[in-house]
């Protein structure tokens, strides 16, 4: 049996519908390859792996995996997800959300996750847009990009994800896309190692929503874009004039422990003074 095959009847649940949900053309069944493929890697136990999803197209991911998961309202993914890192740290708990659910909606729950420094890895597939409920503008979707509800230009300055999730404080930032699927898989394993609150940003394309509107003339044409205008690191910080480039890899990477540790560290600080006294 091919190694494909075996991933597919191991980490997914056959009595979901397929083929996916998701658009002819969306990068978001490759970064479902991903997360499978990085779990997989590590060797985690499936019972041990807890996918807490929001609401949007990238919402549909938890449905597919054969992980414990959970499929919460909009932009609330990390409010659970913190909840159940408090309650069981021994978990291993992914936030799959939306730039519109993670940093539209969920934003202030993002900062603060971030801040706190919670043992989430929040995976965050940033297409631009908000695919799923009609195609409105988010707070990632360009300046003078077209959406539904700026039918002439985006008069909004975007968040860039990466610069905000590193000055709220998060002990791990890293960008890829699902055109660099090797780089993606890599960057999402090692976030998945390690301590504290880690965020993978995938750029995804959207054709259905974003790119028929803003100059695409397919979803092919949205992977050269991709490939063309992300450039690693490294290179990118050598160019005198970006001109429009992306940086992808990794930003952030410190080791500090997450909250939950340093809430348990308390907690049996508390219980051996108590000891102590009596």
């Amino acid at each position: 049996m091919a190694e494909i095959t075996q991933l597919i009847h191991q980490y997914l649940r056959h009595n979901k519908k397929f083929p996916l949900v998701f658009c002819p053309g969306c990068g978001h069944g490759i970064v479902l390859g991903s997360l499978v493929r990085s779990v997989h890697a590590l060797g985690l136990n499936k019972d041990d792996v807890v996918i807490v999803a929001g609401i949007g197209c990238s919402g549909r991911i938890a449905a597919y995996v054969d992980f414990n998961t959970v499929h919460t309202t909009h932009g609330r993914a990390l409010t659970v997800a913190t909840g159940i890192k408090m309650a069981n740290p021994k978990l291993t708990v992914i936030a799959v959300m939306g730039d519109g659910d993670a940093f539209s909606i969920g934003g202030n729950h993002l900062i603060h996750a971030a801040r706190r420094n919670i043992g989430v890895t929040a995976l965050v597939l940033n297409n631009f847009i908000y695919g799923m409920t009609g195609g409105q503008c988010s707070s990632t979707t360009p300046e003078g990009a077209y959406s539904h509800t700026s039918p002439m230009g985006q008069l909004e300055s975007a968040f860039d994800i990466v610069e905000l999730t590193k000055a709220a404080g998060a002990a791990g930032v890293s960008r890829g896309t699902v055109f660099h699927v090797k780089e993606l898989d890599a960057l999402l394993a090692d976030a998945l190692t390690r301590p504290g609150f880690n965020l993978v940003e995938a750029l995804t394309p959207c054709f259905t929503q974003y790119g028929r509107g803003n100059g695409f003339k397919s979803a092919v044409e949205m992977f050269r874009w991709l490939k063309t205008s992300c450039l690693p690191l490294e290179r990118y910080e050598k160019l005198e004039d970006p001109g429009g480039k992306i940086p992808i890899g990794t930003f952030v990477r410190r080791d500090v422990p997450g909250l939950e540790t340093r809430y348990a560290a308390m907690c049996q600080g508390l219980r051996a003074k108590k000891g102590g006294a009596a």
